[in-house]
């Protein structure tokens, strides 16, 4: 892994770092390769853990009464991780996975405090994080109250292009909260009845 790239991208995407921050933050993370469909938090487990995703993309969902529902979706140069969890040091009520095979940059809660109350460029960049989150949920909840099943699904292709691509349909419709064969008579209006 580049980490000279690695930092240029956290720079450009959310707000720079310093030299001193970088090279504390090297030394506190590791590089973890993980393969597709790997399951990385389960529901109930406690999770410390932060992940920087550098190449591929992951999922966080519930089981409910039996039933797959993707909550969110993370993709390169972003950060995912167990949110309850990792901020209220209670188990986590969703599951995280893998959905591609990915190389993130992975460090823990202890790093993210230690770095926040030495570095103010570091406790900018979790402050940055944390409302970005906070405003793509918002936006979510307010999508999912207000919107039709076809302007939820347009929603997200403006923020993700090329998501049914990589994400399948079956967690793209739990995402949207609509069966797969409405969001099949999305993408195909041609072969509704």
């Amino acid at each position: 892994m580049n980490y000279k790239e690695v930092f240029k991208t956290i720079e450009e995407t959310y707000t720079p770092l310093s030299t001193e921050c970088q090279q504390e933050l090297i030394t506190s993370s590791k590089v973890c390769v993980y393969k597709k469909g790997e399951i990385v938090v389960r529901e109930g487990q406690f999770s410390k853990k932060v992940f920087f995703i550098v190449q591929g993309c992951s999922r966080a969902y519930y089981l409910k009464d039996g039933k797959d529902i993707s909550d969110w979706f993370t993709f390169e140069n972003q950060f995912m991780a167990s949110i309850v969890s990792f901020f209220s040091n209670e188990p986590s009520p969703h599951y995280v996975e893998f959905i591609e095979d990915s190389t993130v940059l992975e460090f823990s809660k202890d790093t993210v405090d230690k770095l926040s109350q030495k570095h103010h460029d570091f406790e900018r960049l979790i402050s940055k994080i944390v409302t970005e989150t906070m405003l793509g949920l918002c936006e979510r909840l307010y999508t999912i109250q207000f919107n039709k099943a076809e302007e939820r699904y347009k929603h997200l292709l403006s923020i993700y292009p090329f998501i049914t691509n990589r994400i399948p349909l079956t967690h793209i419709a739990s995402y949207l909260g609509i069966t797969l064969e409405t969001l099949s008579r999305i993408r195909n209006p041609k072969k509704r009845i």
